[in-house]
């Protein structure tokens, strides 16, 4: 039969509308009441008001494409954007209907603005069809999918005889689809549905999935199929990535930085082509690291690949070559452009999202151009799909699978508590949340796979802002001070907010020099003058190289500036190299023995693989704790050979040494929903927007008190050392293993020992030390992460090592076991008696001969018995 299609009809606006007479006047649709943007506090029936408000105010172009049908049909729908779908009307009355567009597939409403366009576009041509459509059926039966079968939607009495073994009494199809779905197209008395082929469709694949793993494992153990697909064996760990990429089609692999997610993705890739299921990979990723990918690609496989670089004519030459290598890979900037190209051209099997923290904000031009990129599978890569929000995960779930969270109005409604203005003020159901993921999402922490990670060490150096900075400093924090009050009083004006932050800004930038803010002549910078110092002792070693990281590319000048003045041989790595300049960097840095630091903003904080650097120094911190994890993995991390020492240079008494206790408890909210920590589900809370911003100053900016008033001054804790252990309990949960106080010999002032399960956390232990008020004696504060600690007690435990302490109090934590202290043996007994007879003659020798003014001469004799009595100290302690 010839499809006739009747003439496109295009619903005109409300304010185009414009007649030609007051009578043919038609009357402007008035506009539903519906809660304001700002208020989350959404219905079912208020989001269907929202889609049939939308369906009124925007232009569709709908053309009935069985038009001897007018209203049980398929209607062709285009949307002001250019996007073409098509409805299936089935019953008016009970408003079954379905749609081919994401919304309607995901919201549940039963439901979408173009379904109500088609509706509004039938009342006005099919007036008196329409009209008895809504109190009869339709004429035929419609097979829809039901949960995970099929079924007659209605009236299934009236299906023909001859369907009839088809089906259960209860209308569900028990016959093989395939099959059945010939007999049944053959019939005019039952449409099949628009959505069962794609239903159809997504069973197949599901199943294909699982025989293909099934096919491929049971492969490894007969010799079909090779363990491994790389050039290079995986680790066990790895290789389970690998599986969960590939076989899980569209897949989030957060494995903690620095555990190796390129070359799990990479490996997925290999393993697909292997089996003949991809023969075209895009690989989407932050500029920066379009190199890095490349020698990964090629130091772990044979396939081939090519980077996209040039115009849009250079592009698309790329895009559209009958044959492309097996890989290519492109910036997040380019698909903002090119993605109708890439879907239209290149057609990818898969696509490989690195960063993909790049999509977390999903109104962002970058995510919803990387959310139309079409391929059957997709990995998603971030070793931080939370960092400050869990709004966060949801956009970057829906990247995957939009139906696994849903719309973003249930997911608000089902995981955010509301306040009485519809605004989010809590979290809530987070264990569910995590439970919703766990299908698409794999990841593990370092301490969980790797227990030979090198020893990382985190050291807080403070320095004192000069005079000159303090003044500016003081000055902007008076404006601040006057901005944070006026917000307690009421909201302030996005202005207001906006200047708000440059000022936040600019107090960070005096932190470093105010300098390198534009217009300010003062130049004292002693963060310079402590980072010589670090780096005097750090180059020491001739092959020790650095990793200097600053947000201001005028804190890295000055270090430049330093660099040559000394002659020290640098990378530089900031967002105004060009990137295919920064490959040349990055490969002087790792190849060149000369070159000894790498100066990077936080273009370099990511994905960067630097493992030959082991000393991290941070000339200031990043708001977000994330970021600092994946500025320290660029050395701290797989294949490191060296123990990694991480400076922070931290302003004292400014808004840096406050942000440190910060930075530990926003990881809270991440490792509950990802890592399944009960503890830290409980404790995430939710800081929104303006309301975070505002908190923050809240805490950092000291308000000036009334001068009438004068606050009497907080006592000392009795007991610093159990009060300093008691906070770190309550802020680090179940992160703290361990915390003693002991007293070495030979020293007046104790060492507090903090044992923690990840040393990401070091940085909030420092934080609460230096807060504590010691009473004037502050002790020694020694960070262990829990494999150092471990391996130590191993060690005490067969008598290889002891501890040498005086005394020990344990504060809280667990109760290490006792150390094992055995007796000495009679011949250290005699060493140590013979080491102080020695001591004491040297030392009366050394006395008589200072007291001739024979001082020179006295030295050798001094230093004699100074380490007589070391060696006796040492063999006692052993006691």
């Amino acid at each position: 039969m010839r499809l006739l299609i009747q003439p496109v009809f295009v619903m005109p606006t409300p304010k185009s509308a414009k007649p030609k007479s007051k009578k043919r006047a038609r009357k402007k649709p008035s506009t539903i009441p519906l809660p304001s943007a700002g208020d989350w506090r959404s219905t079912d029936e208020i989001e269907v008001l929202r889609r049939i408000q939308r369906a009124r105010e925007e232009k569709h172009a709908i053309a009935n494409l069985h038009p001897e049908h007018p209203v049980f049909s398929i209607f062709e729908v285009k949307s002001p954007s250019g996007m073409t779908y098509r409805v299936e009307a089935r019953d008016v009355a009970t408003r079954s209907f379905s749609c081919t567009c994401p919304d309607f597939r995901t919201a549940g409403l039963g439901t979408c603005k173009h379904i109500e366009a088609s509706l509004i576009w039938l009342k006005r041509r099919h007036k008196a069809d329409y009209k008895l459509a809504e109190t009869r059926t339709s004429p035929h039966l419609h097979l829809v999918p039901d949960g995970e079968r099929l079924r007659i939607e209605r009236d299934f009495k009236r299906l023909p005889s001859l369907l009839r073994p088809l089906f259960d009494d209860d209308g569900f199809l028990i016959a093989d689809a395939e099959e059945a779905l010939p007999k049944i197209r053959r019939t005019t008395k039952v449409r099949v549905s628009q959505d069962v082929q794609p239903f159809l469709e997504a069973r197949r694949r599901a199943e294909e999935r699982r025989s293909l793993r099934r096919d491929y494992e049971t492969g490894v153990v007969e010799g079909r199929h090779p363990e491994h697909v790389t050039l290079y064996p995986l680790y066990p760990y790895q290789r389970e990535g690998m599986l969960h990429l590939a076989f899980g089609e569209r897949a989030l692999l957060a494995d903690e930085m620095g555990l190796g997610k390129t070359i799990q993705a990479v490996a997925a890739c290999a393993l697909l082509h292997h089996l003949g299921k991809a023969q075209r990979v895009l690989v989407v990723t932050p500029a920066s690291l379009k190199t890095e990918w490349e020698e990964q690609i090629k130091r772990f496989t044979t396939l081939g690949l090519q980077l996209v670089f040039g115009p849009r004519t250079a592009r698309l030459k790329a895009y559209t070559a009958s044959t492309p290598p097996f890989f290519t890979i492109v910036n997040y900037e380019q698909v903002v452009t090119d993605t109708l190209d890439i879907n239209q051209h290149f057609k990818p099997d898969i696509v490989v999202l690195d960063e993909a923290q790049r999509i977390k904000n999903w109104a962002t031009k970058t995510a919803q151009a990387v959310k139309r990129l079409q391929s059957r599978f997709a990995f998603v890569l971030t070793g931080t799909p939370i960092e400050n929000r869990i709004d966060e995960l949801y956009s970057i779930v829906d990247f995957l699978d939009p139906s696994l969270l849903g719309p973003l109005f249930r997911f608000n409604r089902e995981f955010y508590q509301l306040d009485a203005n519809g605004r989010p003020q809590d979290y809530q159901n987070l264990a569910a949340l995590r439970e919703r993921v766990r299908p698409v999402l794999l990841r593990r922490r370092k301490h969980d796979v790797e227990t030979e990670l090198p020893i990382r060490t985190d050291r807080q150096h403070f320095i004192k802002l000069t005079q000159a900075m303090r003044n500016e400093y003081d000055e902007i924090k008076q404006q601040v001070s006057q901005l944070v009050q006026k917000s307690m009083r009421r909201a302030l004006t996005k202005k207001e907010s906006d200047i708000l932050m440059i000022l936040l800004g600019m107090m960070r930038m005096i932190c470093d020099s105010p300098s390198i803010i534009k217009g300010h002549d003062c130049q004292d910078c002693p963060k310079l003058d402590e980072l010589a110092g670090v780096l005097d002792e750090a180059l020491a070693d001739p092959d020790v190289k650095v990793i200097i990281f600053s947000e201001w590319e005028g804190m890295l000048k000055k270090v430049r500036e330093w660099a040559e003045k000394n002659s020290i041989g640098f990378a530089w790595h900031t967002g105004s190299v060009p990137q295919q300049k920064r490959r040349g960097e990055i490969m002087a840095f790792r190849n060149d023995p000369t070159c000894r630091l790498f100066l990077s903003t936080d273009s370099g904080g990511v994905g960067l693989n630097l493992q030959n650097a082991s000393v991290v120094i941070n000339c200031d911190l990043p708001w977000n704790p994330a970021r600092l994890e994946q500025r320290i993995a660029r050395a701290w991390r797989k294949h490191q050979k060296r123990p990694v020492t991480v400076i922070n240079l931290i302003a004292e008494n400014t808004i840096e040494s406050a942000m440190l206790e910060t930075l530990a408890t926003k990881m809270t909210l991440a490792e509950g929903v990802l890592d399944g920590s009960a503890e830290s589900l409980s404790k995430a809370k939710l800081k929104r927007g303006n309301d975070a911003n505002l908190a923050r100053l809240k805490q950092f900016i000291s308000e000036a008190p009334a001068p009438t008033t004068t606050p009497a001054p907080k006592p000392p804790p009795s007991d610093p050392a159990l009060a300093f252990a008691d906070r770190a309990a309550s802020v680090l949960g179940q992160s703290l293993i361990h915390c003693q106080e002991a007293i070495l010999p030979g020293e007046s002032s104790p060492v507090v020992l903090t044992v923690l399960r990840d040393a990401s956390r070091n940085a909030a232990v420092s934080a609460l030390f230096h807060e504590t008020d010691w009473r004037g004696n502050t002790p020694k504060l020694h960070v262990l992460d829990e494999p150092t600690w471990q391996s130590l007690q191993r060690l005490t435990e067969i008598g290889l090592i002891t501890f040498n302490t005086r005394a020990t109090r344990h504060l809280s934590g667990e109760q290490p076991p006792p150390a094992s202290k055995p007796a000495l043996t009679p011949e250290q007994i005699q060493r140590i008696t013979d080491l102080r007879t020695f001591a004491a003659k040297k030392e009366k020798v050394a006395k008589l001969l200072i007291a001739e003014g024979l001082e020179d001469e006295a030295a050798p004799h001094q230093q004699a018995a100074e380490k007589a009595l070391e060696e006796a100290a040492t063999i006692d302690a052993m006691q």
